[in-house]
């Protein structure tokens, strides 16, 4: 099994190789993945976890075709070290916001899953952070109440307060402003009902 073909595999449910530490293959949503989910029985059931319930039973289902064994980010505890994975593919990198940059998403990352194949794999070879090549870094002074930084947790009681302000609805109906300044983030967007969407899941 090739890294193509497993793409091959994924994309007809808005999928795509995200990348490979040689072990497993990372999978996440992309640029379709939005028409893709809002056609499924998870969607509409108005039951918890959509998502992660269509993950596991996509990806469940492509596991047993292909011979490998599907993890996911929200099996735990304990849970399985995604963003140690992600760093270890070349493909993924710390930005200057704290959160993990990917060299075709930006900073619009959804790792649905990864597949654990039963023997070696070749990944593509290591590249180099955008961010090293962004003169700009917009994403540094974009957040409106700073809870992003490389050197500090992650303010999360700052950013939900903030979100239920007037003010906070531009990034309640459109997205975090940070992912979506990214220059890479902007060549990947989401369509602004899924970004609406993965906003109310995330204020709760």
């Amino acid at each position: 099994m090739t890294l193509d073909q497993i793409e091959q595999a994924v994309s007809p449910h808005g999928l795509m190789v995200m990348g490979s530490d040689g072990t497993r293959v990372l999978i996440g949503t992309d640029a379709g993945w939005w028409d893709v989910f809002r056609a499924s029985p998870e969607y509409h059931d108005n039951a918890r976890d959509p998502v992660d319930r269509w993950s596991k039973r996509i990806l469940g289902a492509l596991a047993i075709q292909i011979g490998a064994e599907a993890q996911f980010p929200s099996d735990g505890p304990p849970y399985a070290p995604f963003i140690a994975w992600a760093l270890a593919t070349g493909r993924f990198w710390q930005s200057p916001t704290g959160m993990m940059v990917h060299d075709t998403a930006g900073l619009m990352i959804s790792i649905r899953g990864a597949l654990e194949l039963p023997g070696p794999i070749s990944a593509a070879p290591a590249g180099q952070s955008p961010c090293d090549t962004c003169s700009d870094r917009p994403c540094v002074t974009a957040c409106p109440v700073d809870a992003l930084s490389a050197t500090a947790a992650y303010d999360v009681p700052a950013c939900k307060a903030y979100l239920e302000t007037p003010n906070g609805k531009d990034c309640m109906t459109k997205g975090c402003h940070v992912r979506r300044i990214c220059p890479v983030s902007q060549r990947f967007a989401r369509p602004d009902e899924q970004s609406a969407f993965h906003m109310k899941a995330f204020r709760g």
